[in-house]
């Protein structure tokens, strides 16, 4: 029997300031903002990422910002294709962002968002 479950949709990551993370997520990554996110009652937006989202929940946040491991490969974290890595380098060095390279030997990195959720970026040819 195959899985009923055949794709995913989106991930949401709960943000203290929307436009702030906005301005991460599009103007340091380069995602799009869809605009087709609904009135909620509570603020947030909406990125493509691909066919996938995430979405951007401006809701009080229940888990501790502080102590967070340094590396987001020992955290919670979302993962992401991208094509040219040192691209990504270049542009997190440029917006003062931090990150860590994949303890692995792979070509990804993680890094976090302006609310410490983490990332991973890895490196694929033509995704």
């Amino acid at each position: 029997m195959g899985s009923m479950v055949k794709g995913l949709h989106h991930g949401s990551l709960i943000v203290a300031d929307t436009a702030k993370a906005v301005a991460f997520y599009q103007g340091v990554l380069g995602m799009a903002l869809d605009n087709s996110r609904p009135d909620l009652g509570y603020p947030g937006a909406w990125l493509n990422v691909g066919e996938q989202q995430i979405h951007l929940l401006e809701v009080p946040n229940p888990d501790l910002l502080e102590g967070r491991p340094a590396h987001g490969g020992l955290d919670r974290h979302l993962a992401f294709y991208l094509e040219d890595l040192d691209q990504l380098t270049a542009a997190l060095e440029r917006s003062g962002v931090a990150y860590t390279l994949s303890r692995s030997g792979r070509r990804a990195l993680f890094c976090r968002d302006p609310d410490q959720n983490a990332l991973e970026f890895i490196e694929q040819s033509g995704c």
